[in-house]
């Protein structure tokens, strides 16, 4: 099963992208699985050591990946992030198959902008997601863990065209 990891920045439109590819997926005929990795992640607290719940997801979505390939799936869609190399490796690991890794770049001003419509009226959660958008930009760029690079700022279903003509 060959699996698709889009990665990006807070507000990149990872999961946007990645359920638009599900679509173009599904209009070809091509069996598949969409997973956005934070819903893997949902749960609270975070055991120390593990801010984002990283490991949790790991488990989650070796299960949740073995499913979609009893099915049948023949590629799996995902939405994420993998921080380094490391973290790459284990995402490889858990969905058992051929990854390939497209970060989506999108100018922070661009991302400001979406970050504001999604959190109107939270204040706390605008002033996190922004920093963390700048943040995990940075470690994005110096990890360079991605194989390819597609620009999201345009419609999600081009960003999505762009992300299967990438990688294939």
């Amino acid at each position: 099963m060959r699996t698709i990891l889009i990665i990006g920045t807070v507000g990149a439109g990872k999961t946007s992208a990645a359920e638009a590819v599900g679509d173009l997926l599904a209009a070809a005929g091509t069996p598949h699985g969409v997973i956005d990795l934070d819903e893997l992640a949902r749960g609270w607290p975070p055991p120390e050591g593990d801010r984002f719940n990283f490991e949790l997801t790991m488990r989650n979505l070796r299960d949740v990946a073995a499913n979609f390939r009893a099915t049948g799936a023949e590629r799996l869609v995902l939405a994420g992030v993998a921080e380094n190399a490391e973290h790459r490796a284990r995402i490889a690991q858990a969905v058992g198959g051929d990854l390939a890794v497209c970060r989506l770049r999108v100018d922070l001003a661009t991302i400001r902008v979406r970050l504001a419509a999604r959190h109107a009226g939270d204040r706390d959660g605008l002033d996190w997601h922004l920093k963390r958008s700048g943040e995990l930009d940075r470690i994005l760029t110096e990890a360079q863990v991605e194989d390819v690079v597609v620009d999201a700022s345009g419609p999600v279903t081009q960003v999505a065209a762009d992300i299967l003509k990438a990688v294939g």
